[in-house]
């Protein structure tokens, strides 16, 4: 825990007393958490040069103010900007926490969007929750770190897939050796040049750049067989055994679970030490595996049963896969509580911006979880 935390902790029941006095409204639940995140967050110093007035030109509003309100709206799970500045305007205490001493002073819808598109250009959210973690979980020692994806559902068309280039005819007949030899030279190339083969050897950011972002359909079989499908992209997160989210990353919907899993690993040992990576049957990959020996880790996936051969995990590991239902909660979390459900902007980095102010609030909440 870091002095800021202890120190904000200490000071809390006096700090809500003194607001419920001012305002006159019971602090609890939602609205206390998303007082913390403030307090733990303090937005003021992540507000770049190019966020503020520089003295050329027209005065920019407070950016500060702005984050504020979107973490406002993914702490009470509000679908819309619209909706957001109608509750800033007919709730006084919101509208005073987030800054704004009138209902006249809250600027329009457009200013809110212009607002969020400068957070989202530079991935300020991202930037902040990294720094949060860093904070206040790299002294701990993190025992599990699970990995899941979620389906983002987005209202944007799908990005076009490059066409698929005509089948030349088969030759008839028995290949000759120089054909073996040459079809054989190609499916090592292929298997050489697979982005799970080559991640090992990347740095995190060249693992990202590679990453595909676009908008896509993917279709995935939900518990009773049937297959569901949806256009938008994948969240995937890193969690820790006390469900804080420790790292975060949108991909196009069709990239495969196993394809993000290294550069999550990446992410994470960066900000904390972890001592065991979880994951399910679709990250069970020798490459996989091997990335998080090196960085230290213990992998506990469960065996895929498409390899032919059924294994079963020891005892001791089946013991610590239970723990790996942490993400899935996280995952719910985001869903149900923290805006995933209702996305309303287009484009990754947006799409990014929106969740991660999400990914934020959740994080703060269970860190207080955790220590307190």
């Amino acid at each position: 825990m870091n002095n800021q935390l202890s120190h904000y902790i200490s000071i809390e029941p006096d700090f809500f007393q003194e607001l419920e006095g001012e305002f006159g409204v019971k602090i609890t639940g939602k609205l206390a958490n998303f007082l913390r995140t403030v307090e733990i967050v303090r937005p003021d110093r992540f507000m770049t040069l190019e966020m503020k007035w520089c003295g050329v030109g027209r005065k920019k509003l407070d950016r500060e103010k702005f984050f504020r309100a979107f973490l406002l709206k993914a702490e009470f799970n509000l679908p819309t900007t619209k909706v957001l500045i109608e509750s800033l305007r007919t709730n006084t205490s919101w509208r005073l926490l987030c800054g704004w001493e009138y209902s006249s002073r809250i600027p329009s819808e457009a200013t809110f969007s212009r607002a969020f598109a400068e957070f989202a250009k530079v991935e300020l959210p991202s930037a902040v929750h990294e720094e949060i973690v860093v904070e206040n979980c790299h002294d701990e020692l993190i025992g599990h770190a699970s990995k899941d994806s979620t389906a983002i559902e987005v209202r944007e068309k799908p990005c076009r897939r490059k066409k698929r280039t005509c089948k030349t005819k088969k030759k008839r007949g028995r290949k000759s050796k120089a054909e073996k030899a040459a079809l054989q030279a190609k499916k090592e190339e292929e298997i050489r040049t697979r982005r799970l083969a080559l991640q090992p050897f990347r740095t995190l950011p060249e693992n990202l750049a590679d990453l595909p972002e676009g908008c896509d359909k993917c279709g995935k079989k939900n518990s009773k067989g049937d297959t569901e499908w949806w256009i938008g992209y994948k969240l995937h997160l890193d969690v820790s055994d006390s469900g804080i989210p420790l790292s975060a990353i949108l991909s196009s919907a069709s990239v495969h679970d196993s394809q993000v899993a290294i550069p999550l690993m990446q992410m994470t040992a960066e900000r904390v030490k972890v001592l065991y990576d979880l994951a399910d049957a679709a990250y069970d990959a020798p490459e996989i595996k091997m990335v998080s020996e090196m960085l230290g880790h213990v992998p506990i996936i469960d065996p895929n049963k498409r390899r032919g051969e059924e294994k079963e995990l020891e005892p001791a590991s089946q013991v610590r896969y239970h723990v790996r239902t942490g993400v899935e909660r996280a995952n719910s979390e985001m869903k149900d509580n923290y805006g995933a459900n209702h996305v309303r902007v287009k484009g990754h980095l947006k799409v990014l911006c929106h969740l991660m102010f999400g990914v934020l609030v959740l994080t703060v909440k269970q860190i207080f979880n955790y220590f307190v």
